[in-house]
């Protein structure tokens, strides 16, 4: 297992070829709906990073303020798409149980696994809940300086509700701060569902673009704030 030594790779969302699958048919019916538009005719131009929710968003944030980037602190944000149809459950179990494991704490015990309103969550609760979803996400934000906070919780849920504000819909998340490595990170496990029960779909360019940018943004407020 090797969640915890990683590489950002920002823009792409791997997987197995159900994910693929999948992606490629939310792909080809955004373009079958495209041909109503005058850009049909354009070949080569679709390519499906502004699919889903969020894609607004992204280029809001990527047409703003170019210096923003520098101003702000650096955010890595890993994000995976798993299907969870057949043995995909059985993965995810495993995952959760994963991330929760023995030594990621600073003081070397198992990881607390938390939500939005508790710092104390029931897992097996959280996958009787995505028991019928077709799909999770699981991702990794890493902030430059999480080092020299004792604890990032703050930061995450703030995070994460901005990215409800964002994609317009209430997220179901539970997430582990590990701080087990040299960059102090949390896991986060989002479903696939939105508020009304129907598979979320988010744009690529908000996962790539605009989540680090509201990571950049938010760390920074953060990090004012407890300086003060």
């Amino acid at each position: 297992m090797h969640d915890d030594t990683f590489t950002p790779c920002l823009g792409r969302m791997r997987g197995n070829a159900g994910e693929s699958r999948y992606l490629s048919q939310v792909m080809k019916a955004a373009a079958r709906a495209g041909k109503r538009g005058p850009a049909a005719g354009r070949r080569g131009s679709f390519e499906g990073s502004r699919i889903g929710r969020g894609a607004s968003v992204a280029r809001v944030l990527r047409s703003g303020d170019r210096l923003a980037g520098f101003r702000a602190r650096r955010v890595i944000v890993k994000m995976r798409l798993v299907m969870l149809a057949g043995k995909g459950l059985g993965g995810a179990r495993a995952h959760l149980g994963y991330i929760q494991r023995d030594g990621v704490t600073r003081a070397g015990e198992p990881g607390a696994l938390y939500s939005e309103g508790r710092d104390a969550v029931d897992g097996k609760a959280f996958l009787e809940r995505a028991g019928g979803d077709r799909h999770q996400f699981r991702f990794i934000v890493s902030a430059e300086d999480a080092d020299q906070y004792p604890d990032l919780k703050p930061f995450v849920r703030r995070l994460m509700r901005q990215m409800e504000q964002d994609l317009g819909t209430r997220l179901d998340w539970v997430a582990v701060d590990h701080f087990n490595t040299g960059h102090p990170h949390t896991h986060v496990i989002l479903r696939g569902r939105d508020d009304r029960g129907a598979d979320l779909v988010i744009a690529r360019d908000y996962i790539s673009h605009g989540l680090r940018a509201r990571g950049g943004h938010r760390q920074s407020r953060s990090r004012a704030a407890h300086r003060s």
